[in-house]
């Protein structure tokens, strides 16, 4: 039985359609056309309209880490919520343990170097970013369009990378089967070639999030 902030594999892969990647070193599955071609217009839609620098906890000094976008959805929006309720349904996730919904959005030559989801347990910022809803526990991700070159995402440790797809959802469990977090989800948001790149990301944490 899972608590309110995780999924579980069975929960997933009770979904058609959806595939686990066979690596025993992590939890991570990717579904093909989840999100229709017209939500994911909106989606993009709201993005450009109120799209800003992107920011990270920890950039280890380097100021190009991550160059992308971002954009805060608001989550009275109709396309958010029906994006929320998706994820919500897919997952079995307690929507009160989610943060809200980000977008991203990816120009030529920009990128998220390799990273993980979850905030560094001895990291100087853990306390600021975990004191109130915990650690992340999942992160479930959607492109929302095809792009003409470049834009993957890479997983090393999986020795697996997955091209942008409109719809297409890739999620997975930030932490091992005994709690602790799972370095082997570092994970590169690799540069975009050519086009442009937009992204929705769901994060879930531990405890009721705010």
């Amino acid at each position: 039985m899972t608590t309110p902030g995780e999924s579980s594999s069975d929960r997933l892969l009770a979904r058609a359609g959806l595939q686990r990647i066979p690596n025993p070193g992590l939890e991570l599955f990717q579904l093909r056309d989840f999100v229709p071609g017209a939500l994911c217009a909106e989606l993009i839609a709201l993005i450009d309209a109120e799209r800003r620098p992107s920011t990270i906890a920890d950039d280890n000094g380097d100021s190009y880490f991550r160059t992308s976008e971002t954009c805060d959805l608001a989550p009275n929006d109709p396309a958010v919520r029906a994006l929320e309720t998706m994820l919500a349904d897919l997952s079995g996730i307690d929507p009160a343990h989610g943060e809200p919904l980000q977008g991203q959005r990816y120009a030529p030559g920009q990128e998220f170097k390799p990273h993980t989801d979850y905030f560094a347990p001895d990291g100087a910022d853990f306390a600021t970013y975990c004191s109130v809803a915990g650690q992340r526990t999942w992160t479930f991700m959607v492109y929302l369009n095809a792009v003409e070159a470049g834009g993957a995402t890479r997983f090393k440790a999986a020795g697996k990378t997955f091209q942008p797809e409109p719809g297409k959802l890739l999620c997975w469990n930030n932490r091992r089967s005994d709690g602790r977090v799972n370095p082997n989800t570092l994970h590169h948001g690799m540069k975009v070639r050519k086009g442009m790149k937009y992204v929705i990301t769901k994060w879930y944490r531990e405890r009721p999030w705010g």
